[in-house]
């Protein structure tokens, strides 16, 4: 039942980006980040502007994680980390690497939503 939850908050939030012009997938591979248009990011190149954390008390392993992301070029877009069921990176480590060397702008503006 929990996982319900965190997967409508979710779909909200995309819906939101999504009309902001913001649901560009930032896709992570060996190269860097990779927004389906021929390029690839390096950490130096991007800033983590909110994260949006998604977590069901009930277990830990239905818990996920929207970055939303703008890169030196303007393009605003995001990284979803999910655990459990919904993780769909092929490299975890490498992408939990990855994602801690992207600068974070305004620790205190982060939103959190208990569900």
């Amino acid at each position: 039942m929990g996982t319900m939850h965190v997967m409508t908050t979710l779909t909200s939030v995309m819906e939101k980006l999504r009309k902001k012009g913001m649901d560009t997938e930032f896709r992570w591979t060996a190269n860097g980040f990779n927004a389906g248009k021929g390029k690839y990011y390096q950490p130096s190149e991007l800033e983590i502007i909110r994260v949006y954390r998604f977590e069901e008390n009930t277990d830990p392993a239905d818990m996920c994680i929207i970055y939303l992301i703008q890169a030196n070029d303007g393009l605003i877009g995001y990284s979803l980390d999910a655990y459990g069921t919904y993780s769909n990176h092929e490299d975890e480590e490498g992408y939990d690497n990855f994602i801690r060397m992207i600068p974070e702008r305004g620790h205190d503006e982060q939103l959190t939503f208990e569900l």
